[in-house]
Order: C-alpha cells, then sequence, then structure tokens
C-alpha cells in the first residue's frame, strides 16, 4: 500500500467562508470537487490516489480552530513542482489564503525543503510542498 491515508476531516464554522478558498486550492492542485447537493453542511475533494478531503460546519463544533493547540496544526500536501508553488504564491492571497513565513520562502521549512506555507481566514494553515 503505497498511501496510508484514507481521508481528513476538517470542522469549520464558516463553510461558506470556507469553500472558496479550499476549491481554489484543491482543485489547482488537482483534486476533484465532489457535488453532494444532498449534504448541505459540508464539501469533499478527492485527490486521483482516492485520498478524499472533507470540510464540514457541523453543529457539534465546540469553538474557532486553534492551530497552536494540541491537535492538527497544519496539513501538508503535494504539488506537481517549483513552478507551481510559485503561481499558487502568486494567486493565493486573491483567493482568501495569507502566506505564512514569506521572508524564508521557499525553505521555510529548512534547506533542503521547498514549500509554501498558507493560512486562511479560519487559521487553517496548509503547507504546499514541491518535489526538491
Amino acid at each position: 500500500m503505497e498511501n496510508g491515508v484514507h481521508h481528513v476531516e476538517l470542522w469549520t464554522c464558516d463553510l461558506a467562508g470556507a469553500v472558496p478558498s479550499f476549491d481554489w486550492l484543491l482543485t489547482s492542485i488537482g483534486w476533484h470537487a465532489e457535488d453532494d447537493r444532498d449534504w448541505p453542511a459540508g464539501r469533499v475533494w478527492t485527490h486521483p490516489s482516492g485520498v478524499y478531503l472533507v470540510l464540514e460546519q457541523s453543529p457539534d463544533v465546540t469553538g474557532a480552530h486553534e492551530r497552536t493547540r494540541a491537535g492538527m496544526n497544519h496539513l501538508a500536501l503535494r504539488v506537481a513542482d517549483r513552478h507551481q508553488l510559485d503561481r499558487l504564491r502568486e494567486d493565493c492571497g486573491r483567493h482568501g489564503w495569507t502566506e505564512l513565513f514569506a521572508d524564508r520562502y521557499p525553505h521555510a521549512g529548512g534547506p533542503q525543503h521547498t514549500a509554501l506555507f498558507i493560512e486562511n481566514h479560519e487559521g487553517f494553515e496548509l503547507e504546499l510542498v514541491a518535489p526538491e
């Protein structure tokens, strides 16, 4: 088995506000948006490998996401190459993402690690990793 991840589920306080930024990003890196009109509380994007990401606004959410608390700090996703990473960096601000560690781009994760770190309005951090 090449990939042990089945799916990732993220809860949001604001589905309508979060969907556009996630949709732009995930479809830009090759994920496919699933259209389930029977489920207004969530959205699903599937990677060609079969792994999928769920974004859900649940009535059980007890507060805003805080990546610096115990739990998931960020999600790291692969991109095709450095050129795609540069394009995403250029466009992310127009699609609801703020760059983190901009002064150290593209090696904020270390000299042998090429990545872009971004955060949306709810504080969800994504690390987009390009092959060396």
